[in-house]
Protein backbone atom coordinates (compact mmCIF):
# COMPACT_ATOMS: atom_id res chain seq x y z
CA UNK A 1 0.00 0.00 0.00
CA UNK A 2 1.64 3.42 -0.94
CA UNK A 3 0.84 5.75 1.87
CA UNK A 4 1.76 9.59 1.87
CA UNK A 5 2.91 11.79 4.76
CA UNK A 6 1.46 12.10 7.82
CA UNK A 7 0.82 15.43 9.82
CA UNK A 8 4.21 14.61 11.59
CA UNK A 9 6.16 14.30 8.93
CA UNK A 10 6.42 10.84 8.80
CA UNK A 11 4.84 8.01 6.74
CA UNK A 12 0.82 7.90 6.76
CA UNK A 13 0.09 4.24 8.13
CA UNK A 14 -3.42 2.54 7.64
CA UNK A 15 -4.75 3.55 10.84
CA UNK A 16 -4.17 7.05 10.26
CA UNK A 17 -6.14 6.56 6.79
CA UNK A 18 -8.78 4.88 8.56
CA UNK A 19 -9.11 7.86 11.17
CA UNK A 20 -8.88 10.38 8.02
CA UNK A 21 -12.36 8.77 6.73
CA UNK A 22 -14.35 8.42 9.75
CA UNK A 23 -17.45 10.20 10.06
CA UNK A 24 -17.25 14.00 11.51
CA UNK A 25 -19.25 14.99 14.39
CA UNK A 26 -20.70 18.32 15.32
CA UNK A 27 -18.92 19.84 18.38
CA UNK A 28 -20.97 21.64 20.75
CA UNK A 29 -18.14 23.65 20.99
CA UNK A 30 -19.12 25.50 17.91
CA UNK A 31 -19.37 24.70 14.49
CA UNK A 32 -21.72 25.37 11.51
CA UNK A 33 -24.85 24.60 13.62
CA UNK A 34 -27.43 26.49 11.16
CA UNK A 35 -28.86 23.37 10.29
CA UNK A 36 -29.95 22.98 14.19
CA UNK A 37 -32.36 26.47 13.50
CA UNK A 38 -35.43 27.51 11.72
CA UNK A 39 -35.38 30.31 9.45
CA UNK A 40 -36.30 33.45 10.77
CA UNK A 41 -38.55 34.08 8.06
CA UNK A 42 -40.48 30.47 8.85
CA UNK A 43 -43.13 29.56 11.24
CA UNK A 44 -43.15 25.66 11.87
CA UNK A 45 -45.84 24.91 14.25
CA UNK A 46 -44.21 21.98 15.78
CA UNK A 47 -41.01 24.40 16.90
CA UNK A 48 -43.22 27.03 19.37
CA UNK A 49 -44.08 26.48 22.50
CA UNK A 50 -48.24 26.24 23.14
CA UNK A 51 -49.58 29.60 23.85
CA UNK A 52 -50.53 29.38 27.58
CA UNK A 53 -53.11 31.22 29.74
CA UNK A 54 -51.79 34.64 29.32
CA UNK A 55 -52.61 34.73 25.72
CA UNK A 56 -56.33 32.80 26.12
CA UNK A 57 -58.88 34.87 24.92
CA UNK A 58 -56.80 36.49 22.68
CA UNK A 59 -55.68 37.42 19.00
CA UNK A 60 -52.63 34.39 18.70
CA UNK A 61 -50.42 35.49 16.49
CA UNK A 62 -49.32 32.28 13.82
CA UNK A 63 -47.76 32.29 10.44
CA UNK A 64 -46.44 35.73 8.62
CA UNK A 65 -47.92 37.74 11.77
CA UNK A 66 -45.69 36.09 14.24
CA UNK A 67 -42.69 35.64 11.70
CA UNK A 68 -43.07 39.45 11.56
CA UNK A 69 -42.95 40.47 15.06
CA UNK A 70 -40.47 37.92 15.91
CA UNK A 71 -38.18 38.92 12.94
CA UNK A 72 -38.43 42.62 14.25
CA UNK A 73 -37.93 41.43 18.15
CA UNK A 74 -34.70 40.07 17.38
CA UNK A 75 -33.36 43.49 16.61
CA UNK A 76 -34.34 44.91 19.37
CA UNK A 77 -33.01 42.38 21.35
CA UNK A 78 -29.85 42.49 19.50
CA UNK A 79 -29.81 46.27 20.30
CA UNK A 80 -30.38 46.01 24.16
CA UNK A 81 -28.10 42.94 24.34
CA UNK A 82 -31.21 40.30 25.39
CA UNK A 83 -29.17 36.90 25.34
CA UNK A 84 -29.76 33.52 26.79
CA UNK A 85 -26.21 33.10 28.55
CA UNK A 86 -27.33 29.29 28.50
CA UNK A 87 -26.80 29.30 24.72
CA UNK A 88 -24.79 32.64 24.31
CA UNK A 89 -27.16 33.64 21.71
CA UNK A 90 -30.16 36.62 21.10
CA UNK A 91 -32.97 35.58 22.95
CA UNK A 92 -34.81 35.79 19.70
CA UNK A 93 -33.17 32.81 18.42
CA UNK A 94 -34.74 30.45 21.08
CA UNK A 95 -37.71 30.09 19.28
CA UNK A 96 -35.72 28.76 16.38
CA UNK A 97 -33.87 26.05 18.18
CA UNK A 98 -34.82 22.55 17.42
CA UNK A 99 -33.03 21.33 19.83
CA UNK A 100 -36.19 23.10 22.34
CA UNK A 101 -39.05 22.88 20.81
CA UNK A 102 -41.17 23.76 23.38
CA UNK A 103 -39.40 27.34 24.38
CA UNK A 104 -39.48 30.76 23.70
CA UNK A 105 -42.48 33.29 22.59
CA UNK A 106 -45.61 33.55 21.97
CA UNK A 107 -47.47 36.41 21.15
CA UNK A 108 -51.04 37.58 21.07
CA UNK A 109 -52.97 40.66 20.17
CA UNK A 110 -54.62 41.98 23.11
CA UNK A 111 -58.69 42.16 22.88
CA UNK A 112 -59.91 45.19 23.93
CA UNK A 113 -62.99 43.47 25.66
CA UNK A 114 -61.35 41.18 27.71
CA UNK A 115 -61.56 41.69 31.48
CA UNK A 116 -57.62 41.92 32.31
CA UNK A 117 -56.98 44.26 29.19
CA UNK A 118 -55.34 47.90 29.94
CA UNK A 119 -57.67 50.35 30.28
CA UNK A 120 -57.30 53.89 31.65
CA UNK A 121 -59.21 53.67 34.24
CA UNK A 122 -60.17 52.72 38.15
CA UNK A 123 -61.52 49.10 37.98
CA UNK A 124 -60.46 46.22 39.68
CA UNK A 125 -58.82 43.87 36.65
CA UNK A 126 -58.00 46.60 34.67
CA UNK A 127 -54.01 47.84 34.29
CA UNK A 128 -54.25 51.62 35.50
CA UNK A 129 -52.77 54.16 33.84
CA UNK A 130 -52.28 57.35 35.70
CA UNK A 131 -52.51 60.85 34.71
CA UNK A 132 -48.87 62.24 35.42
CA UNK A 133 -46.59 64.26 33.33
CA UNK A 134 -44.33 61.69 32.84
CA UNK A 135 -46.52 59.01 32.34
CA UNK A 136 -47.74 57.07 29.10
CA UNK A 137 -50.32 59.14 27.33
CA UNK A 138 -54.03 57.08 28.12
CA UNK A 139 -55.31 58.24 24.77
CA UNK A 140 -51.88 56.60 22.94
CA UNK A 141 -52.62 52.93 24.51
CA UNK A 142 -54.49 51.86 21.57
CA UNK A 143 -52.77 48.36 20.16
CA UNK A 144 -51.37 46.51 22.96
CA UNK A 145 -49.66 42.67 22.41
CA UNK A 146 -49.11 40.38 25.00
CA UNK A 147 -46.01 38.06 25.02
CA UNK A 148 -45.58 34.31 26.86
CA UNK A 149 -42.00 33.20 27.47
CA UNK A 150 -41.57 29.51 28.52
CA UNK A 151 -38.05 28.32 29.16
CA UNK A 152 -36.18 25.31 28.45
CA UNK A 153 -37.10 23.82 31.75
CA UNK A 154 -39.04 24.52 34.76
CA UNK A 155 -35.85 25.91 37.07
CA UNK A 156 -34.58 27.49 34.60
CA UNK A 157 -32.64 30.87 36.67
CA UNK A 158 -32.43 33.37 33.69
CA UNK A 159 -36.45 33.48 33.14
CA UNK A 160 -37.05 36.27 35.27
CA UNK A 161 -34.07 38.60 34.26
CA UNK A 162 -34.84 37.47 30.56
CA UNK A 163 -38.75 38.51 30.75
CA UNK A 164 -37.74 41.97 32.06
CA UNK A 165 -35.02 42.28 29.43
CA UNK A 166 -37.42 41.46 26.97
CA UNK A 167 -40.41 44.21 28.28
CA UNK A 168 -37.61 46.75 28.37
CA UNK A 169 -36.47 46.02 25.08
CA UNK A 170 -39.61 46.00 23.27
CA UNK A 171 -41.33 49.00 25.47
CA UNK A 172 -38.26 51.25 24.86
CA UNK A 173 -38.37 50.72 21.57
CA UNK A 174 -41.88 51.36 20.54
CA UNK A 175 -40.77 53.21 17.36
CA UNK A 176 -40.15 49.86 16.28
CA UNK A 177 -43.27 48.21 16.16
CA UNK A 178 -46.93 48.88 15.60
CA UNK A 179 -48.13 48.38 19.35
CA UNK A 180 -48.23 50.74 22.17
CA UNK A 181 -47.49 48.64 25.05
CA UNK A 182 -46.19 44.95 25.37
CA UNK A 183 -46.96 43.03 28.24
CA UNK A 184 -45.44 39.89 28.95
CA UNK A 185 -45.57 37.24 31.09
CA UNK A 186 -43.34 33.77 32.36
CA UNK A 187 -45.89 30.62 31.33
CA UNK A 188 -46.99 28.60 34.56
CA UNK A 189 -44.59 25.80 33.70
CA UNK A 190 -41.78 28.08 35.51
CA UNK A 191 -41.43 27.19 39.22
CA UNK A 192 -41.20 30.63 39.89
CA UNK A 193 -43.79 32.14 37.72
CA UNK A 194 -46.45 33.38 40.19
CA UNK A 195 -43.68 35.49 42.11
CA UNK A 196 -41.76 36.50 38.36
CA UNK A 197 -45.14 37.87 36.93
CA UNK A 198 -46.19 39.56 39.63
CA UNK A 199 -42.69 41.95 39.36
CA UNK A 200 -43.32 42.18 35.55
CA UNK A 201 -46.86 43.37 36.42
CA UNK A 202 -45.46 45.94 38.78
CA UNK A 203 -42.57 47.20 35.87
CA UNK A 204 -45.70 47.37 33.72
CA UNK A 205 -48.13 49.47 35.79
CA UNK A 206 -44.76 51.75 36.53
CA UNK A 207 -43.98 52.02 32.96
CA UNK A 208 -47.83 53.33 32.49
CA UNK A 209 -47.13 56.05 35.20
CA UNK A 210 -44.18 57.28 34.58
CA UNK A 211 -42.80 55.81 30.99
CA UNK A 212 -39.59 54.35 32.30
CA UNK A 213 -39.00 51.51 31.67
CA UNK A 214 -36.13 51.04 33.89
CA UNK A 215 -37.19 50.59 36.89
CA UNK A 216 -35.92 47.74 39.01
CA UNK A 217 -39.02 45.85 40.90
CA UNK A 218 -38.30 45.43 44.22
CA UNK A 219 -36.81 41.71 45.61
CA UNK A 220 -36.18 41.27 42.01
CA UNK A 221 -32.33 40.11 42.91
CA UNK A 222 -33.58 37.18 45.22
CA UNK A 223 -36.02 35.70 42.30
CA UNK A 224 -34.23 33.12 40.12
CA UNK A 225 -31.57 32.70 42.46
CA UNK A 226 -29.99 30.27 45.20
CA UNK A 227 -28.47 32.04 48.64
CA UNK A 228 -25.51 31.60 47.57
CA UNK A 229 -25.96 34.01 45.07
CA UNK A 230 -28.24 36.03 46.97
CA UNK A 231 -25.16 36.12 49.81
CA UNK A 232 -22.58 36.61 46.94
CA UNK A 233 -24.85 40.03 45.95
CA UNK A 234 -25.29 41.24 49.48
CA UNK A 235 -21.29 40.93 49.65
CA UNK A 236 -20.94 43.42 46.58
CA UNK A 237 -20.04 43.51 43.00
CA UNK A 238 -17.72 41.32 41.86
CA UNK A 239 -14.72 41.39 39.62
CA UNK A 240 -15.90 41.60 35.78
CA UNK A 241 -18.59 44.29 34.30
CA UNK A 242 -21.14 45.52 36.32
CA UNK A 243 -23.00 46.68 32.82
CA UNK A 244 -26.63 45.63 32.60
CA UNK A 245 -27.36 44.03 29.71
CA UNK A 246 -30.73 45.86 29.62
Amino acid sequence: MTTGSNMYGGRSTPRDLEWAHMPSFPSPFGSDDSDLFDGYDEFVSDHVPRPGEFLEAHDLLTGADHVAFHRLTRDCFEERKVYDMTFNYNLARLNLDTRHTGAGYRYAVEREDADDAVECADTDDAVECADTDDAVDSEEIDRVLRAEFTPTTPFCPQTHTLTIGSFRAWNGLTERHEYDLVRVRAAPMHHQSEAINEQLADLEETYLETGDVTADPEGGSEIGSNPMERSMENEGPSRGSTDAPF
